[in-house]
């Protein structure tokens, strides 16, 4: 690896990102691409500027440090600077290049940049993907609810909130969402999206479909135990017997 660095600073306070700018001014070698006050951006300029090191917040708007890293391929060697989480503090420990607690003195950035430039002078040989995948494992709260799906499609980055999601359908290693007229493919599976979505708010009613419980209008029942699932907009799914009882348990509790 070559002792220059190109590195990119992404934090929503402007204060934040003047201190690590300050702190990179003493490393001529080291080569600012620039800053981004949002994810939203920060995934922009990642694509399209390819830095070697990127220190990132957690804490943003529009899209936060742990989002930012899932629309990432493959993903830059990172050093977060947060404000908060001692949780987080104790997982970076051991999956981590490093994790630079706000607020951090000289000494503590310098440490840190020792760290990822041997990371980076090591050619990566633990990929940052696996490394870090560990890590968004650990660090993303159990708490955080979901509230919109973000997925790349022909270069573009594309939002649906949960609450627009009529249904889903599985194609394969594909799922589409539908949402009014609208439908969208994200390549995922069928079993990755059910464990992201909010179980009181959506169900599989089949093995290739999962509903949104507020679009129900009516439940049909047909032969066998089996159902015919109608949505306001007047769709027409079918359930499958084996979950019949999960779907009347949901709805009981939400009644």
């Amino acid at each position: 690896m070559s002792d220059r660095l190109k590195a990119l600073i992404v934090d929503d306070e402007a204060l934040a990102r003047a201190v690590v700018r300050e702190h990179l001014g003493s490393h001529p070698e080291i080569e600012i691409l620039g800053e981004c006050a949002n994810g939203f951006d920060a995934v922009k300029a990642v694509h399209d500027q390819n830095p070697d090191l990127v220190f990132l917040d957690i804490q943003m708007p529009k899209l936060d440090g742990f989002e930012v890293l899932e629309l990432l391929e493959p993903l830059p060697a990172v050093v977060f600077v947060p404000a908060y989480d001692q949780y987080a503090l104790q997982a970076f420990d051991v999956h981590a290049i490093d994790y630079l607690l706000k607020p951090f003195d000289r000494d503590r950035f310098q440490k840190a940049l020792r760290r990822a430039r041997a990371h980076l002078r090591r050619g990566r040989e633990t990929p940052a993907d696996a490394r870090l995948a560990a890590l968004l494992a650990e660090l993303k709260p159990a708490s955080r609810k979901l509230e919109r799906l973000a997925f790349k499609v022909d270069g573009r980055i594309i939002f649906v909130r949960l609450v627009d999601v009529d249904w889903v359908e599985a194609d394969g290693n594909y799922v589409h969402l539908h949402t009014g007229q609208t439908s969208h493919v994200l390549r995922e599976t069928m079993s990755w999206l059910e464990m992201q979505l909010p179980a009181e708010r959506f169900m599989r009613i089949s093995r290739s479909l999962i509903v949104n419980l507020d679009r129900i209008k009516e439940l049909q029942p047909l032969f066998y135990g089996d159902y015919t699932v109608i949505l306001q907009d007047g769709t027409r799914l079918s359930m499958s017997r084996n979950f019949r009882d999960r779907m009347e348990k949901l709805l009981e509790r939400r009644s």
